[in-house]
């Protein structure tokens, strides 16, 4: 059986941070045109953080079943590791989306928007669907395409519009540089397991690209949001503050580009997970106080 530790551990909690740097951005957004709300930004971080842990647990149960996770470089996996029963650790999940989904509802009502109640049921689906059923979508290459859409616009500009009832140029902007930094984590960790995955069949979009290639684009995801922050800065000079993310994002581009492999790119996820969270918490405060 499976210790308190274990289950914490199997949360992933390093990739809170992509959670909660959504929030963050489409609440700094928010604030930036004037219509911050403290209770609509907490009830989204409730919904955030219990869809992200609930799609890690969804994803070890998954893959554990599968057999994808038997050999890995990383974080501790329940199922496969053999620690949790399989069906234990599917029931974590949908507790964890439960509660999500139950926040999501009361931030809709709260907002007024009850359509907003139908695209966090797409985004429950997504989460399940991302390593889960017979033809899951991030065995096939379009993990990337699904964090974006659902951590950049989905999250922030859905964050900023039940704040403020509209979508603003400064959310947008927001929105591109987290969903492209979100897309940068996940590419580091596949990248890390690009010779796991060939061999058990899951072909991510790093596999498909391959080793070089993944690099590149790595370094374009995380290049592009620093774009991002200057065209921000045309609009309120404080976002600029962003750029302190390179603290954290340029020495993990150089393990990346230098071609470190295996335990070596751990630093890198974690350091890009930080760097999407101080990217986000420096961009929303540049945007709240400009």
């Amino acid at each position: 059986m499976a210790t308190v530790g274990e289950w914490v551990e199997g949360a992933r909690p390093r990739t809170l941070p992509t959670a909660i740097a959504p929030v963050l951005a489409g609440s700094g957004a928010a604030a930036g045109v004037a219509g911050f709300d403290l209770l609509a930004a907490l009830l989204a971080l409730v919904v955030a953080v219990g869809l992200v842990i609930g799609v890690n647990y969804a994803n070890d149960y998954s893959d554990g079943v599968r057999g994808t996770d038997d050999d890995r470089v990383g974080p501790l996996r329940l199922v496969g590791s053999g620690v949790a029963q399989p069906y234990l650790v599917k029931r974590a999940a949908f507790l964890c989306f439960g509660v999500g989904a139950l926040a999501g509802i009361a931030l809709s009502l709260y907002s007024g928007h009850w359509w907003l109640i139908v695209v966090g049921a797409v985004c429950l689906v997504g989460a399940w669907f991302y390593t889960g059923g017979s033809r899951p979508y991030g065995y096939r290459g379009l993990g990337e395409v699904a964090v974006f859409v659902f951590f950049g616009p989905v999250a922030v500009l859905g964050t900023e519009f039940t704040q403020t009832g509209r979508a603003s140029g400064l959310g947008i902007g927001a929105a591109v540089g987290v969903g492209l930094l979100a897309c940068a984590v996940l590419v580091a960790n596949n990248l890390r397991d690009i010779g796991s995955d060939v061999e058990t069949g899951k072909r991510t979009l790093a596999v498909v690209l391959g080793d070089r290639d993944t690099r590149v684009l790595y370094a374009a995801l995380v290049v592009v949001p620093l774009g991002m922050t200057l065209v921000l800065s045309l609009r309120a000079w404080g976002a600029l503050a962003g750029l302190l993310a390179l603290i954290l994002l340029a020495p993990s581009l150089r393990r990346v580009l230098a071609g470190s492999t295996g335990p070596q790119l751990i630093p890198v996820l974690r350091d890009t997970a930080l760097g999407l969270l101080v990217w986000s918490a420096a961009t929303a405060l540049g945007l709240a106080l400009t």
